[in-house]
């Protein structure tokens, strides 16, 4: 049986009466696409480092690796750090491994919070990855789509919410995922121009912040972290002349992309970008559901500006 894990379980369906298995994905094969999903044993190491592998090999197919929690890839970082991230510099290697990462603070503990984008982050230069965590269906349908079709291969690092699996704002038409491309920077969704306050973000807490947003503070999402989308956070932020910019993260402020992406930011928008996050901790998150639910409300709070 092909489980999937949180981003990818309908990747398999066993009818519970006859044992029969169904795949919805095996409905895009043709006499020249092939779909293949496979169940990996328990060995980060082995298992990416074999996808690794494979996609060197294989450059015409999208190969792809899931980890059943975005920690779970602490068990690969030799392969990160000594091929995915430097194999092309090292040995003219390329890789187009695509690397799905669940990752999002819903109060599950510090194991099942964070996939560490501290860390990829650190190891991107020349352009040598593309970190992305995209905020709908559609971008991460495209951001996908794109990796495939890309002429030059570089490996995709994509941290997944798991929420959004089951949050219906982030959900796509099928117009959506049939027209359009993958967007590096995303506006509010309201239309909001000339606003006091700017709240940049990526990944699933934006749709904890915008319900709470005034309608003077816009609330801007980056899909992709690297490479960095400079010129088109620049264009975003031009409907919003002088406001305040935030960047608002669930991570701690040693953790995450704020350490990374501060002085990028602040190059950007030509002004100073305040930080607005949970306090440095040497955990990724607490291990209490309650606690987080109130340490959530307070960072949507500060960040909006409606808090001190």
């Amino acid at each position: 049986m092909n489980r999937g894990t949180f981003s990818h379980r309908h990747v398999e369906f066993v009818d519970h009466r006859d044992g029969s298995k169904w795949s919805p994905l095996k409905a895009m094969e043709t006499s020249d696409v092939r779909v293949r999903m496979h169940d990996s044993l328990l060995s980060e190491f082995a298992a990416l480092g074999f996808e690794y592998g494979y996609s060197v090999e294989s450059p015409e197919t999208l190969t792809i690796w899931e980890a059943q929690f975005g920690d779970f890839a602490n068990g690969a970082q030799v392969i990160i750090d000594q091929f995915i991230a430097a194999g092309e510099d090292k040995w003219s290697q390329r890789s187009g491994v695509v690397m799905l990462l669940p990752h999002g603070f819903e109060g599950q503990g510090p194991e099942h919070s964070s996939a560490r984008i501290e860390r990829y982050l650190e190891l991107c230069a020349e352009n040598n990855l593309r970190v992305s965590m995209p905020s709908t269906a559609a971008s991460y349908f495209h951001l996908l789509r794109r990796q495939a079709l890309l002429a030059h291969r570089k490996p995709l690092i994509i941290f997944s919410p798991k929420s959004l699996l089951r949050t219906a704002p982030s959900f796509a038409s099928v117009d959506d995922l049939t027209s359009g491309t993958f967007s590096r920077v995303l506006p509010d969704p309201r239309g909001v121009t000339g606003a006091r306050r700017v709240v940049l973000c990526s990944g699933k807490v934006f749709y904890d912040l915008l319900p709470e947003a005034p309608d003077d503070v816009a609330v801007v999402r980056l899909e992709l972290f690297y490479p960095f989308p400079e010129q088109a956070l620049a264009e975003a932020l031009e409907a919003h002349p002088g406001a305040d910019v935030v960047w608002c993260q669930e991570e701690p402020r040693n953790m995450g992309a704020a350490p990374w992406i501060l002085p990028r930011l602040e190059d950007a928008v030509e002004r100073d970008v305040a930080v607005v996050s949970r306090k440095a901790s040497a955990s990724p998150a607490t291990g209490s559901n309650a606690r987080h639910h109130r340490e959530q409300a307070v960072l949507v709070g500060r960040a909006l500006g409606l808090r001190s």
